[in-house]
Order: C-alpha cells, then sequence, then structure tokens
C-alpha cells in the first residue's frame, strides 16, 4: 500500500449487515494497515454498525532509524518523557476529524460513532475525541498512552466529550507499550473526563496484541454505546 500525506488509500470497511445506524472508526497501530483491525472486528460485527478503518500514511519514523512505515505521526521515542510530534499528531487529529464530518454527510450523527485504536492509534483516537468539538459515543483505546499529555486537562478546554465513555485495555505482559502507561493514562484521563466513565481492563499474559477476551469486551462496549434504533 502506498500512500503519502495526501493520499491515503481509501480504508477497509465492514458494511453494515443492514441499513448502518452507527459506526466505529478504528485507528490500527504503527506500521500495520486497516485490513488487520477490519478482520478482526468483522469478527465481533453488530447488524446495524459500520466499520470503518483507515490506512495511516507512510512516513519516516524516528524511532525505527527513520525508516518509512504507516504512521499516523512521528515517534521520536517510548520513555514517559520523550518528546513528542505535537504538529504531527495535531494534523493526524484533524485528519480524523475530517473522516468523522464524513460519516455525518453520510447520515450518521457523530454522536452514534465509536473513535478506537489499537496503540499508536488508540493513544490518537483518545487525543482527537479529547479536542474535537464532535460529541461522540464513547472510545475505545487499545495498549495505549495519552499523546501531548500535559497540555490536558486545558486542550481539553472546548471538547464535546467531558462525560464521553472510554474504555481502555492493556495487556499485563506488554513489553512494548509497559502497562504502567495504560494506569498513567487512565489516572489523567479521569481528571479530564467523568471518571465514573473510564474502564479500565487489563489481561493477564498478554502482550502488544489483542485476546479473544478482550474483543468480547470491546463487542459489549459498543453494543452498549451504540445500541440499535427502531
Amino acid at each position: 500500500m502506498c500512500g503519502n500525506n495526501m493520499s491515503a488509500p481509501l480504508p477497509a470497511i465492514v458494511p453494515a449487515a443492514r441499513k448502518a445506524t452507527a459506526a466505529v472508526i478504528f485507528l490500527h497501530g504503527l506500521g500495520d494497515t486497516g485490513h488487520s483491525w477490519a478482520e478482526a472486528l468483522a469478527g465481533i460485527r453488530t447488524p446495524h454498525v459500520k466499520y470503518i478503518c483507515p490506512h495511516a500514511p507512510i512516513m519516516p519514523v524516528t524511532l525505527n532509524m527513520n525508516m518509512a512505515m504507516p504512521s499516523w505521526f512521528d515517534i521520536i521515542g517510548l520513555s514517559p518523557d520523550a518528546e513528542e510530534d505535537e504538529s504531527g499528531i495535531k494534523q493526524a487529529a484533524e485528519n480524523i476529524q475530517a473522516l468523522i464530518d464524513q460519516e455525518v454527510k453520510n447520515g450518521i450523527p457523530s454522536h452514534r460513532i465509536v473513535l478506537g485504536g489499537f496503540s499508536q492509534g488508540g493513544a490518537l483516537s483518545l487525543y482527537t475525541a479529547l479536542t474535537t468539538q464532535q460529541k461522540l459515543a464513547g472510545v475505545v483505546a487499545l495498549s495505549c498512552w495519552l499523546p501531548l499529555r500535559s497540555s490536558f486537562p486545558q486542550a481539553a478546554a472546548n471538547s464535546s466529550n467531558r462525560d464521553m465513555h472510554i474504555l481502555q485495555c492493556h495487556g499485563e505482559a506488554d513489553p512494548l507499550v509497559p502497562l504502567v502507561f495504560g494506569c498513567l493514562t487512565v489516572e489523567k484521563l479521569k481528571s479530564i473526563v467523568n471518571p465514573a466513565n473510564v474502564n479500565f481492563k487489563t489481561y493477564p499474559r498478554m502482550p502488544h496484541s489483542s485476546c479473544p477476551q478482550e474483543m468480547m469486551d470491546i463487542k459489549q462496549f459498543i453494543e452498549k454505546q451504540l445500541p440499535p434504533i427502531n
């Protein structure tokens, strides 16, 4: 898949089995494409929900010796105090907001959209949801962290999502984004949104990946936040 900042390929889509009245926009991790998560989400699909898995543009990633790969923004380091690609993160969030706007034009209101992602994609989904004025149904944040965390809670001052529900999941054996990142993130999130709406689940022996129990937890969260409309 080749693409650049201007033209990433069209997202992988799992269409609703009947008329779509809700959507999930899910962002993959570094070096991946939307296809793998489209396949995973197809396994837990809900009939009235459309699943949209965009592909990140190809760019050089500092962390990986400037190798070009699908990446939502540059990653300079993985320690909690590493420098961050502020302009890249903000630009990526604008791109995701444009994707949400597109679904609204297609007839699905933003409050019927769950935003989610894994690792770097989960980080971007959290940042986007907390800084946008588009009211969302919720966020699924897997094995990730909150980017530009020192800019919060001020960065969320105009957000429409201070009351949204967040499902945050993390593997207890994650060697890439250690569990402590998840714990720090959940504490920070509880200072930004209604803490009662933040649900943090961890999975024993799960590395930087997913597992069947996590997928079932995601399915239940989506079904709760996006119930069918009669």
